[in-house]
């Protein structure tokens, strides 16, 4: 039998030429396959709430984590800047801040700080543990746990720079806010692929809440003004207006994101009561940091009992700072210092919120002042549950 002989230059062009055609079929094909998403290294944790909710508190429970970059309402300096406009009209430009600050851009705050700064020229830097140490600061070590008058003394005059610097360090980037009423203006963040976000929405008894905004008439004045959008005039909320404005964002929050909300909410949304969590403050924070992707440290128990078993409720010129007080206390002081008028005036306005977040309305001053009387209602465990959640429907 003949024998062909076939030059082994041809061979090596065919095998070039067959190698190339499934080269360019594997990548025609692979592009139409869906690819596996790629989450951001750090995590992104927003603490939506409002004022006087016991944000404050929940703020420090992550920014003394040392694994957390924590900021405490950056979006103050929008608010500040721009005091003229109303809270609807300054949700984008919150919501852009709120971005950069995720990603470790702080020239967002160019336009509102436009001077040449340091670490003290930002709202409240001083709560956050990450700005008191290194390497923002070398005054504190990441382990530390912080206190914000030992920071103001010792890190103030550190360059803005160390922020930026200071957030690339870290896994998690938590930032506190009370300037959003509406979830739907996060639905950009939520799903951006630069980002990795999930939400803590933190609620608390309307009836607490106006207490707590009592002690700190004059210092909400300004933000009263533009919640209810009185182009830059100051407010005090005798008619609880505010509250009213407050209690409609929780209520379209949580019905937002648990009543047929969008698939990319979900594993992503997390409701928190101020009153289960200082009940049980290890439990709930085991749940949220859980929630988080964070662990609990043995220096973190040991200050977290010590920050909720103080005596007595605190005081007034503490209305702003985390002291060591009787937390279940100060979530049932409204029972003994409203009047029974103020707390039928609050549930007209915010019963739709007072129900559906799990309160106890009273129908008299003798309930209100019972505190064997529990009003805050068992959590329902199964109202909402993201395996019976189909998002075609």
């Amino acid at each position: 039998m003949a024998r062909i002989r076939i030059p082994s230059t041809v061979i090596i062009l065919f095998v070039t030429v067959q190698t190339g055609f499934l080269l360019f079929m594997y990548a025609r094909y692979s592009s139409f396959m869906p690819q596996p998403e790629e989450k951001p290294s750090q995590v992104h944790i927003l603490i939506l709430s409002s004022w006087r909710s016991g944000s404050s508190f929940v703020g420090q429970l992550f920014s003394q984590h040392p694994s957390v970059f924590y900021l405490m309402e950056p979006a103050w300096h929008v608010w500040v800047t721009m005091y003229q406009n109303s809270a609807k009209v300054l949700h984008m430009a919150v919501r852009d801040l709120v971005r950069s600050v995720f990603l470790c851009d702080m020239s967002v705050f160019d336009a509102y700080m436009p001077w040449k700064r340091n670490l003290s020229d930002l709202f409240q830097w001083a709560v956050s543990r990450a700005l008191c140490s290194a390497p923002a600061c070398d005054s504190f070590q990441r382990t530390d746990i912080t206190s914000e008058m030992a920071c103001k003394t010792l890190c103030g005059r550190y360059p803005f720079s160390k922020v930026e610097e200071a957030c690339k360090t870290y896994s998690h980037v938590v930032i506190k806010e009370v300037r959003f009423f509406d979830l739907k203006v996060l639905y950009p963040l939520l799903t951006d692929p630069s980002l990795n976000l999930k939400i803590i929405h933190l609620v608390r008894d309307p009836r607490a809440v106006v207490k707590s905004r009592e002690q700190s008439v004059k210092a909400l004045a300004r933000d009263n003004g533009i919640v209810l959008s009185t182009n830059g005039t100051k407010v005090e909320d005798s008619k609880y207006k505010v509250m009213q404005e407050i209690c409609r964002s929780h209520v379209q929050i949580y019905e937002t994101a648990t009543l047929k909300p969008p698939g990319f909410l979900k594993d992503r949304y997390l409701m928190i009561r101020f009153e289960d969590l200082v009940r049980d403050p290890l439990s709930e924070i085991s749940e949220m940091y859980k929630f988080a992707d964070l662990s609990l440290t043995p220096t973190l128990k040991s200050w977290i009992y010590n920050i909720t078993h103080g005596q007595g409720p605190g005081k007034k010129k503490e209305a702003f700072k985390i002291t060591s007080r009787d937390a279940v206390s100060v979530s049932q002081a409204w029972r003994n210092i409203l009047s029974f008028q103020k707390i039928k005036k609050i549930q007209e306005v915010c019963k739709g919120a007072i129900n559906m977040l799990g309160y106890q309305l009273v129908d008299s001053e003798k309930e209100q002042r019972d505190l064997s009387l529990d009003l805050v209602l068992p959590r329902r465990q199964n109202q909402f549950s993201w395996s019976s959640f189909n998002p075609k429907h």
